[in-house]
């Protein structure tokens, strides 16, 4: 996921991706994006082409270091390229990194690395007078990330003053600021993300901030419902691959989107009236045709506006938005 994301946005900085299995492909031949990128089986390829930064672009449920990409990230830092990892294990804790790193000068971000201290929540969202939009998930992976970095593009780019908060690695990486907020001692999630919300948001109207998880979701739940009371949103967002009735890896069912999204406002309704103004529906993998058949469907069934906004552009969903938050 974190490999794709980069290709997506950041294909022009990309020399090379290291995947033995692919090589001699590109990544347009592999992924349908990120161009004429080279994929190359060797870490010493990557840097005959010039590679001066690595990023470790899987993310294995656990987070840990282990088999070929040990091996690869050391090989790394031994030819004096810096290495961000979004790994839950931190490369500057393994001593086998650090000998490596010190011998070449490489450096290291370990993009989970997290830096407190931070406050308990005290429900107050957003105080620079920004309206906050909360991107949330009925599971993992859905796209949240990218959605956030949509709408806000799509919203700077019709005149809104907008920003986007990240709270995964993968988002830190894109943006090279934020905080993981999955590493955040529980009490203090909430906390986390009003101050990070509140740095995107200084000199802004609009801030959307990237979800974690979802609050159905019995690994992630928690972090998903800190989030959610940290932003206290305007408005929701609420990101669903076409399709998908259970959670990933589990066998356990996701409700039908009329009840997430019943859910996610009674979730919010002690402390404001935040609606779900939209559905942003994850088609990737299906033709268009039924692409525009299953945002129909699920228009019917949510009874909100619905689209994708990587395949159809952004304007209906930002303009729900724009709507609620009287920024229209």
């Amino acid at each position: 996921k974190t490999a794709v994301c980069y290709l997506m946005y950041q294909s022009r900085d990309t020399v090379a991706v290291l995947d033995a299995d692919q090589a001699g492909a590109t990544a347009q031949s592999v992924l349908g994006f990120g161009g004429k990128v080279p994929v190359v089986a060797t870490v010493g390829e990557g840097v005959a082409l010039g590679a001066e930064l690595a990023i470790v672009g899987t993310a294995p449920a656990g987070g840990g270091l282990e088999g070929n990409v040990r091996e690869e990230v050391l090989e790394c830092l031994r030819a004096g390229v810096d290495v961000v990892s979004g790994l839950h294990v931190f490369l500057n804790d393994d001593i086998e990194c650090r000998v490596a790193r010190a011998a070449t000068g490489a450096r290291v971000w370990d993009v989970r690395r997290v830096e407190g201290p931070f406050p308990v929540s005290k429900g107050d969202g957003c105080t620079t007078g920004a309206r906050a939009v909360m991107v949330a998930g009925t599971d993992c992976n859905v796209g949240k990330m990218t959605v956030s970095a949509e709408l806000s593009r799509a919203a700077s780019e019709a005149g809104v003053a907008a920003s986007w908060a990240a709270t995964g690695q993968t988002g830190i990486i894109l943006r090279e600021r934020g905080i993981c907020i999955d590493r955040v001692v529980s009490d203090f999630v909430g906390g986390a993300v009003e101050e990070l919300m509140n740095v995107e948001a200084a000199g802004k109207d609009l801030v959307f901030v990237e979800g974690q998880g979802a609050v159905l979701h019995p690994g992630y739940g928690g972090v998903a419902l800190g989030l959610l009371y940290g932003v206290m949103p305007d408005c929701i967002v609420l990101c669903h691959v076409a399709g998908r009735d259970k959670l990933k890896r589990l066998e356990t069912p996701i409700l039908p989107l009329s009840e997430q999204i019943a859910l996610y406002e009674r979730l919010m309704a002690p402390f404001k009236p935040s609606r779900v103004v939209a559905v942003v529906l994850n088609t990737h993998g299906l033709g268009e045709a039924q692409a525009l058949a299953e945002i129909e469907r699920a228009r019917e069934e949510a009874g909100v506006v619905v689209d994708d906004v990587v395949r159809f552009g952004c304007g209906p969903v930002l303009e729900a938005v724009l709507a609620h938050t009287a920024l229209r």
